[in-house]
């Protein structure tokens, strides 16, 4: 899936990093100057209530909102540039499909953007991956919602990147789709991508490299996966 050239061992390698970034709306502050990186090579679940700040970042590092102050770099580009975006796969909690294209022709549609050479056998395992193969010729604006969303998944899992991020992806899914985007989520990590995916589901943690968990658009934790800490946070936040 990510078309990385780095080796892994290098811990300074850091294709996503985030320094003092803020955004504000008006008078409410969604995130309040977050500095903090992900890996090469690391699966980053990214925690926190609804409201926490885990969107608007994951909207910012894709470029499709600006920051109010700092910056986010992608492979050291500025998030947002053709660069960045070249570089980096954004996956949505919410599906946005052609309502005219079928499964096959989004994928060829979405390899052929990113000139993505020998994409019919990826192609081919990740439908199979989803359980998507016999649904191919398609309309996904047809779809359940759950069909829908691992169509979106595919399509930002085919494409080249060196930064994976994405939002709420497990919603949805029934188990056999999310323990085949569980294992794909591994698989970017494992080929050297930085892949930091926003979710609820503690039992995500026990796949992950690390945990960054949010409250009220700050840091509340980051460091190696601790289940009691960390679910201490979001019952509290779920209390307020």
């Amino acid at each position: 899936m990510s078309d990385v050239d780095t080796d892994t061992d290098d811990i300074h390698y850091e294709p996503l990093q985030a320094f003092d970034v803020a955004k504000r709306y008006a008078d409410v502050v969604a995130l309040h100057e977050l500095t903090f990186e992900v890996k090469a090579g690391e699966l980053v679940a990214l925690m926190g209530a609804n409201g926490a700040g885990k969107s608007t970042f994951l909207r910012l590092a894709a470029g499709l909102l600006e920051p109010s102050g700092g910056e986010i770099l992608v492979d050291g580009y500025l998030a947002g540039s053709l660069e960045a975006r070249g570089l980096l796969s954004y996956i949505s909690d919410q599906p946005v499909l052609y309502n005219d294209l079928s499964v096959n022709e989004h994928i060829e549609y979405t390899a052929r953007l990113h000139d993505l050479p020998g994409w019919p056998p990826l192609a081919d395992e990740l439908l199979a991956a989803f359980n998507l193969a016999g649904r191919a010729d398609d309309l996904p604006s047809r779809f359940s919602r759950g069909l829908r969303q691992k169509t979106s998944l595919l399509l930002g899992l085919i494409r080249p990147f060196s930064v994976l991020v994405v939002d709420e992806p497990f919603v949805g899914l029934d188990p056999a789709g999310q323990g085949a985007l569980t294992d794909l989520l591994e698989g970017a990590a494992e080929a050297g991508a930085a892949v930091l995916t926003a979710t609820h589901q503690l039992a995500f943690l026990e796949h992950a490299s690390r945990c960054l968990a949010l409250r009220d658009g700050e840091v509340a934790y980051s460091g190696p996966v601790d289940l009691d800490q960390i679910g201490h946070i979001l019952d509290d936040a779920a209390h307020d």
